[in-house]
């Protein structure tokens, strides 16, 4: 891993470090990403993801919504990888402020990480549209057509679908945390949507780090650019 050792110095001498993550952060867990060549944009037909994923389809075709979400938004049984657990020691030994994801998996939680703002919400959260009542995924997940409450409301997500805003907490304490790195790694993302990519503007500090297999329009900004897979490098960084 020729980059490694790189990413360990800079990691080294951070003191407040945040990890800025997208899909690719989890496709050595089994969870497709989305815009690469074999994602889930690309291998799609008829609808669009975008216009599946998208808050007027879901209020307009809640069942059709939740046949394609069951299918493909819900990998419970996935597990962290390497670069979940890598950030999570970060975090415990002290060097890592947050991580801010664009991921609704779970993953990084799961792996251990406390401080996690997650911009597009969670699969694992569920609500009653009507009386807010919370329900576990499980019950999503195993259940067919429009899971419904108790109260006959419908339960939605609590995910940001398209034509929906970011929740204004979670927005405001990421661009915090990055305002306050000095170290920010940006990986597994292209950083193609807005306005989570526009976060990496907020950040000022010594050393940007974006690991990506393909090019994004901040490379030029990076200390380090890797094309490595993200498990390995950050696995391969943080080994004791």
């Amino acid at each position: 891993m020729t980059n490694a050792g790189e990413l360990r110095d800079i990691l080294a001498a951070g003191q407040r470090i945040v990890f800025f993550g997208g899909a690719g952060v989890s496709t050595a867990s089994g969870i497709p990403d989305y815009r690469s060549k074999g994602g889930l944009y690309d291998t799609t037909d008829a609808l669009s993801p975008e216009r599946i994923l998208s808050h007027s389809y879901f209020m307009d075709h809640t069942e059709e919504f939740y046949d394609f979400y069951r299918s493909n938004m819900l990998c419970l049984d996935a597990q962290p990888n390497e670069a979940h657990r890598a950030v999570a020691k970060l975090e415990a030994d002290g060097k890592l402020g947050a991580v801010v994801t664009q991921n609704i998996d779970g993953l990084h939680q799961k792996a251990g990480s406390e401080r996690v703002f997650e911009l597009h919400g969670s699969a694992w959260r569920n609500y009653c549209m009507k009386c807010g009542a919370p329900y576990d995924v499980h019950d999503i997940a195993a259940g067919e057509g429009i899971p419904r409450c108790s109260c006959g409301g419908i339960i939605k997500p609590d995910v940001v679908l398209y034509e929906e805003q970011l929740d204004d907490a979670t927005v405001a304490g990421a661009i915090a945390a990055i305002a306050q790195a000095d170290v920010m790694i940006v990986g597994g993302t292209s950083l193609a949507v807005y306005p989570a990519a526009g976060m990496v503007h907020y950040f000022g500090g010594d050393d940007l780090v974006l690991i990506n297999k393909s090019p994004t329009d901040y490379d030029r900004f990076a200390t380090l650019v890797i094309r490595d897979p993200i498990d390995q490098v950050m696995g391969a960084a943080t080994a004791s």
